[in-house]
């Protein structure tokens, strides 16, 4: 009787073979029926090697949880974005370049430089001047040199000069008014001596063709505001 006694497990390992026993069917049952869940598997272990590809959907992933670093840089393209959804808020301005070309510019406002428009260059003609101040070069465009003078007393004078003899020019300001067909370089043809609006028009033989529509002032301390006495303002277009 004491040999059988002395046979039986003892009560530690009876718990301990139990334990065994339930740990392992409940990870059998799971493999059996095919459902493991995170109760099963241990905190960060499993990888991207676990995962078959392309399995993952977006409602496997939690909203507003993907961010800027988990997107590999450049991979982001125009069609992995909704048409017309950027805005200027999402573009950073400064870092634009300009625009190679526009073929049609449809309003322009303002430009502060124009090369060409419809074939036609133009300038800008812009002098102001105190009494006393002797002549300066106001333009030198497509052949036709033009210089004004502030003279003692506020008495404007606008002269021109061609750079090709056998050239033309004709003007209309009031009290200066020429027409002259063999316009040469010397000639210092007075175009404009009085304040008003006028046009100078200027032809020369190698084709080129000059307009200047301008504002020819004498008025003591108002030119533009300024205390200068005379003043000579226009735009140029040669063709």
């Amino acid at each position: 009787m004491k040999s059988i006694l002395r046979r039986r497990p003892s009560p530690a390992l009876v718990i301990a073979c139990i334990a065994l026993f339930v740990s392992l069917s409940g990870v059998s049952y799971g493999v059996a029926t095919g459902f493991i869940d995170s109760r099963e598997i241990k905190n960060n272990t499993i990888r991207s090697k676990d995962v078959r590809n392309n399995t993952l959907r977006t409602f496997d992933i939690r909203n507003n949880e993907i961010r800027g670093f988990d997107i590999r840089n450049s991979s982001i393209q125009g069609r992995d974005v909704a048409l017309n959804t950027l805005t200027g808020a999402d573009i950073s301005e400064q870092d634009l370049g300009q625009v190679p070309s526009a073929a049609t510019a449809v309003t322009a406002t303002s430009a502060a430089t124009a090369g060409s428009v419809g074939g036609v260059t133009m300038a800008k003609v812009a002098y102001s001047a105190e009494q006393g101040t002797g002549f300066v070069e106001v333009l030198n465009f497509g052949g036709l040199r033009l210089e004004a003078s502030c003279a003692a007393g506020g008495l404007l004078e606008v002269r021109a000069n061609p750079a090709e003899q056998n050239s033309e020019i004709a003007s209309d300001f009031t009290g200066s008014a020429v027409n002259d067909e063999d316009f040469d370089p010397g000639d210092n043809s007075v175009v404009a001596n009085a304040s008003g609006e006028g046009q100078i028009a200027f032809a020369a033989p190698n084709g080129a063709v000059v307009t200047v529509q301008a504002l020819a002032r004498e008025d003591l301390n108002h030119v533009r505001g300024t205390t200068d006495d005379c003043g000579f303002f226009g735009i140029a277009e040669a063709a």
